[in-house]
């Protein structure tokens, strides 16, 4: 008699068993190739989202400086050429590599202390605690490299040209405010990134669960399935960020002591000067990128993964 299909012979077991691990050092290789994937994907739609949050207000009577997204994009590419669509984007794939490999490792780092036993699935509750811990894990990495990006992406926009690249920018804020100044913006980011974070990995993974059709693996779900579950991720990451994000970019690309209590000073100008709406500047780019930029994020990280199960099944 053959054996029966839908039972799964001990190696079939064992190759779940090692897909189903988590490996805080397989997280991390794949959360960097799946980073770069995010920003090559994004970094336009950032450049606007940018210079729409950090436009001054115009005085009285007169138009502000980009009337929305749309214009934002036209008017930049018609001054600056497509490649200005890519400002200040070196230092976001110096960064973000980095950044998201070690967002990554703290996702499954803090999924792996929660387990009792290594294949132990976690529940929902659980993945948010580990995003949050993967939100901060990747603070101390993310605020330097987003102040640096900040302001290359707005000095082209205001017509100057302070900074000469991402290594120019880096050496002039310290030299004008030491490290502190390189991490100015570092309880902003925390406020942004660590329920963001937890909110980011939590819909993923429940995206993916109901996704997988009954008596398959996770590991198994098409890539467009993947994607749409990345790209979700990212809309739902975005909703609960946007607010922070805005006080962030301010905070980070202000003239030294326009805020001198930091976050709580840019949350109160900005409430009495623009009103709540303000937390909100440049949505439309923020959503128009965060599905393509996360699908590809998170499609480029199961590929990696794929790979190093492939290649290293014991690890």
């Amino acid at each position: 008699m053959s054996e029966d299909p839908r039972i799964p012979t001990e190696m079939e077991d064992q190759t779940v068993s090692n897909v189903n691990k988590i490996s805080p050092g397989k997280n991390f290789i794949a959360g960097g190739f799946g980073g770069a994937c995010c920003v090559a994907a994004g970094h336009p739609l950032d450049t606007i989202k940018v210079r729409l949050q950090t436009m001054p207000k115009p005085p009285p009577g007169q138009p502000p400086m980009f009337t929305g997204t749309f214009d934002c994009a036209r008017r930049t590419v018609v001054n600056e050429g497509f490649l200005g669509l890519y400002k200040g984007m070196a230092a976001p794939i110096a960064g973000v590599t980095p950044m998201f490999a070690v967002c990554f490792f703290g996702f499954g780092l803090g999924k792996k202390v929660q387990q009792k036993h290594p294949n132990d699935e976690l529940s929902l509750p659980q993945v948010f605690n580990a995003g949050m811990m993967a939100g901060v894990f990747t603070t101390f990495i993310m605020t330097p490299g987003e102040r640096i990006k900040c302001l290359l992406q707005i000095q082209q926009a205001s017509g100057s040209s302070k900074y000469k690249g991402p290594i120019d920018c880096a050496r002039q804020i310290y030299k004008e405010g030491g490290i502190r100044s390189i991490y100015r913006g570092t309880c902003a980011t925390l406020l942004r990134d660590v329920p963001a974070t937890g909110t980011w990995f939590l819909t993923y993974e429940f995206l993916k669960k109901i996704l997988t059709p009954d008596g398959k693996s996770r590991s198994d779900l098409s890539p467009l399935k993947t994607m749409f579950a990345g790209g979700m991720a990212g809309v739902f990451n975005w909703i609960v960020a946007i607010g922070p994000d805005v006080l962030k970019s301010r905070l980070q690309t202000a003239p030294e002591g326009t805020y001198p209590r930091g976050i709580r000073d840019v949350f109160r100008r900005t409430l009495a000067e623009e009103g709540v709406s303000a937390l909100y500047r440049g949505i439309t780019p923020v959503m128009l990128r965060a599905f393509p930029a996360n699908a590809a994020c998170f499609l480029g990280f199961e590929v990696a993964m794929k790979v190093l199960h492939w290649a290293a099944p014991n690890w």
